[in-house]
């Protein structure tokens, strides 16, 4: 990276997992999270988007260097330097959230295929499970990833819609830059899914792992070649995270934003299909607002569902000390892909049970928002126990945004059982 003397060049070889982090972390479940909070409350919640991005980025960051530095994923350091007790809790969570969201997030691509193609929602499901499946366990995730990414360029079409849509600009700037609280229950279930969403549990994962993976795709295979992370890592790293957090915020912004200016002035507070919730980009795209809908929906679904499967194997692995890695052939980690077929199928089912895709999506943003606390804990304690992390253990200012996340989160949590109890 250091020998590249093109600038351009340069700034797109820094970009790696974090950019694709914060591309799957706009999966069908935040698309769904996102739209139905704009239906539902209009301008309100807009100011979490400013909210959230500090709080994400750094507890990526922290997730990067974790990887970075110990030369492992997080479970793989629960299971070296912690209880048993602690470990097994901490997978369970994670592999329930992630096995839960694959499942809708299949769901909400045979939706989005839905739109174009009137062939039956049931009926695409396991086609399309079977045909991620294919392509993890024979093929290459960093040829999907580069493919489908471009795919969910259609989601910027909501920030040209939120213009065509010539949302009151006061209303706007009030709802981004003064906050609204409410302690009703649908208020705060809201306000935890688009926590839990977008702060989400099988990206921290995920990205402590893919930061080992890129270490090894250097030629670094075994630990103590892995082990430790210089400044300029470091800092390339948090280029990539920021960036890719901060593109995942837009998006956010703009989903909100669209949806509250066109769905919720019209009176459509509540959304219930796929092609409802494409209303939103009318004003941009007239009848084509489907198919970039659907565009963006099948791009963010096929990158994230992977995520959320590999990650949920990862851990698993990890706590049984399997063989693991998606760039390992299929007869080197048949565990590990097992991990991830069982993820996918299981997830499946949940397509299955008769709960209506869009709500699907938002209630597994709330189970992720109620997941991420306990997680966040861990991940903290692991970030700033030297045995771990020896000289590389937080700074004073990535502590207070890495606590301040985990009590934010909390809260909103706490706040939601307290209101439906």
């Amino acid at each position: 990276m250091e020998r590249e003397k093109n600038p351009v060049k340069r700034f797109f070889k820094i970009l790696g997992p974090g950019l694709i982090s914060g591309a799957s972390d706009d999966d069908p479940s935040g698309i769904g999270t996102y739209a139905a909070a704009g239906a539902s409350l209009g301008f309100a919640t807009l100011w979490t988007a400013l909210f959230t991005f500090p709080l994400q980025a750094a507890v990526q960051y922290i997730c990067a260097k974790i990887g970075m530095v110990s030369g492992k994923g997080i479970a793989g350091i629960v299971r070296q330097h912690y209880s048993r007790k602690l470990l097994y809790p901490v997978v369970f969570g994670l592999v329930t959230a992630n096995v839960v969201n694959a499942g809708v997030d299949i769901g909400a691509i045979a939706a989005a295929i839905n739109i174009v193609v009137p062939i039956s929602i049931p009926l695409l499901i396991i086609p399309i499970a079977g045909l991620i499946l294919l392509v993890q366990i024979f093929g290459s995730y960093r040829l999907i990833s580069s493919v489908f990414k471009w795919l969910t360029l259609a989601l910027f079409a909501y920030i040209a819609a939120a213009f065509f849509a010539r949302p009151d600009l006061q209303a706007v700037l009030r709802g981004t830059f003064i906050p609204t609280i409410r302690l009703d229950k649908s208020f705060l279930a809201t306000l935890v899914a688009l926590l839990g969403t977008t702060i989400s549990p099988y990206l921290f994962f995920w990205q402590a792992e893919q930061e080992v993976e890129e270490e090894i795709g250097m030629g670094r295979k075994r630990l103590w070649q892995r082990v430790g992370a210089t400044d300029k890592e470091l800092k390339y790293v948090a280029w990539d995270v920021n960036i890719g957090m901060f593109l995942s915020n837009v998006v956010m912004y703009f989903i909100i934003l669209t949806s509250a200016a066109t769905l919720f002035l019209s009176g459509k507070t509540h959304i219930g299909t796929a092609a409802e919730a494409a209303q939103a980009l009318r004003p941009l795209a007239g009848n084509a607002s489907g198919f970039l809908l659907a565009m963006g929906l099948m791009g963010s679904g096929i990158l994230a569902v992977p995520v959320l499967t590999s990650s949920a194997a990862y851990a698993v692995s990890e706590t049984f000390g399997w063989t693991h890695g998606l760039d390992e052939k299929l007869r080197h980690a048949q565990k590990f892909y097992l991990a991830i077929i069982a993820a996918t199928l299981v997830g499946m089912l949940v397509n299955f049970v008769g709960i209506n895709p869009i709500d699907a999506l938002f209630w597994t943003a709330v189970i992720n928002g109620m997941v991420a606390p306990p997680l966040l804990v861990v991940i903290m304690l692991i970030s700033n126990d030297r045995k771990v992390m020896g000289e590389r253990v937080n700074g004073r200012w990535i502590n207070i945004l890495g606590w301040a996340t985990t009590l934010v989160m909390a809260a909103a949590a706490i706040a939601l059982i307290v209101t439906s109890l």
